[in-house]
């Protein structure tokens, strides 16, 4: 198979998987959309989910946020990773949210990558996911399965992002993403295929005889 055809399969195929593609972040809005994207760095989804109930309870908008102590909102999210530098984060983009945006949650990559702890991937997740904005936020997931299925070089996660938008139609990214992120975590894991093993891995490369040893994002 090309290129081309590799990526034609895979779309084809995880759309019959995931037809529905839910978000696996729990959240009400763009704003507990943001903060739960940005714990979400080195930490699972799941446990993501377990904190944020707690921590919204607390509070649920910027306005909310910003006037909490931010020992109160680490002492909520201490069970993530890095819980005291998410803890500054959110106070303080809670803050240039009310401050500069009129507490609303900017709709622009560049705006979003300007608030304190929000990279690149978590300005992908926040405009695709909640105001329909086509974007193609790499992960893990993402990053080690474009290698294993010669989509991208591999050679960092910006180079992936690049490969993937080409390859794939602009109308697509915002569902295709979440797709393969579940095929990754599902199938085509980190220990649990290593490009040889899964259904779509033996179905793009049936005479793969070597593992495939993956970069990491």
């Amino acid at each position: 198979m090309t290129r081309a055809e590799r990526a034609e399969f895979v779309h084809r195929r995880l759309a019959e998987l995931y037809p529905e593609t839910p978000i696996p972040l729990d959240h009400r809005d763009a704003f507990t959309l943001l903060v739960a994207v940005l714990l979400s760095a080195q930490c699972t989804d799941e446990r993501v989910n377990k904190v944020t109930p707690g921590l919204f309870a607390l509070a649920h908008t910027p306005e909310r946020m910003q006037a909490l102590p931010v020992e109160e909102i680490r002492a909520a999210i201490r069970s993530c990773g890095l819980a005291p530098r998410k803890a500054r984060a959110i106070s303080e983009l809670s803050r240039i949210l009310v401050e500069i945006h009129d507490g609303q949650v900017p709709g622009s990559l560049a705006a979003l990558e300007a608030l304190p702890g929000v990279g690149h991937k978590t300005a992908s997740v926040v405009i695709s996911q909640a105001f329909g904005v086509p974007a193609f936020p790499v992960d893990t997931h993402i990053h080690r399965l474009a290698q294993r299925w010669k989509l991208a070089s591999g050679k960092n996660v910006a180079d992936t992002e690049r490969s993937l938008k080409t390859l794939f139609r602009e109308e697509s990214w915002n569902k295709l993403h979440l797709r393969i992120i579940f095929y990754g975590r599902e199938h085509c894991t980190a220990r649990g295929c290593d490009g040889r093993v899964c259904e779509i891995c033996r179905t793009l490369f049936p005479a793969r005889k070597s593992p495939v040893r993956t970069k990491k994002a």
